[in-house]
């Protein structure tokens, strides 16, 4: 929908026809009118790189939701909440939207806090969603996503090692970008 958004006049974007060619995409399985996959536009090096990435993605958010894997994922949203602190931040895990909780800044560092909504303008999902082992099925992601992604919400992907792409999904979940680092090091003795 991302191409849809860009190019049709704002007064046809809350319109029937707009309704209509949303559901027919989706039926069709069709990101854009494009056909294009998405393609890179910005690199950055660095955890640090990462961090600024995502802030600037998220900018003009007051509220950001991550999704991700429980032990897995859970200490990435913690870190990415440090960064946005000034921001409302709550985790999902798996897609178990009832047992949403704060990410609150406290002595410890950001922890989890009290359960809380998880409706959001921006939803971030974490790349360990799309790794087979813990059975997270992308129809139960899309299926919360249009339950907690506010109209004209953006959906942000947080992985390492393009894990979003070795998954398929994003192709079938509809990106406002993927923020995706590479992983490398070395170990000295």
């Amino acid at each position: 929908m991302r191409f849809i958004k860009e190019y049709l006049p704002s007064y046809l974007l809350n319109s029937e026809y707009f309704h209509f060619l949303q559901a027919f995409l989706y039926i069709f399985n069709l990101q854009d009118f494009s056909g294009e996959k998405m393609r890179e536009v910005r690199k950055f090096k660095g955890l640090n790189g990462n961090f600024t990435a995502f802030k600037k993605e998220v900018e003009h958010a007051d509220k950001v939701t991550f999704v991700g894997i429980p032990g897995v994922c859970s200490p990435f949203a913690e870190l990415f909440a440090y960064v946005i602190r000034d921001k409302e931040s709550v985790f999902v895990p798996k897609t178990d939207v009832g047992s949403a909780c704060k990410i609150e800044r406290t002595p410890l560092g950001m922890q989890f806090t009290e359960e809380t909504d998880p409706n959001s303008n921006v939803v971030a999902l974490l790349g360990g969603l799309s790794m087979p082992q813990y059975d997270v099925k992308l129809e139960d992601v899309q299926k919360m996503l249009k339950n907690i992604l506010k109209p004209d919400g953006k959906i942000i992907g947080l992985c390492y090692m393009g894990m979003f792409e070795t998954a398929g999904w994003d192709e079938k979940i509809d990106f406002h970008c993927i923020i995706n680092g590479a992983l490398n090091g070395e170990i000295y003795k």
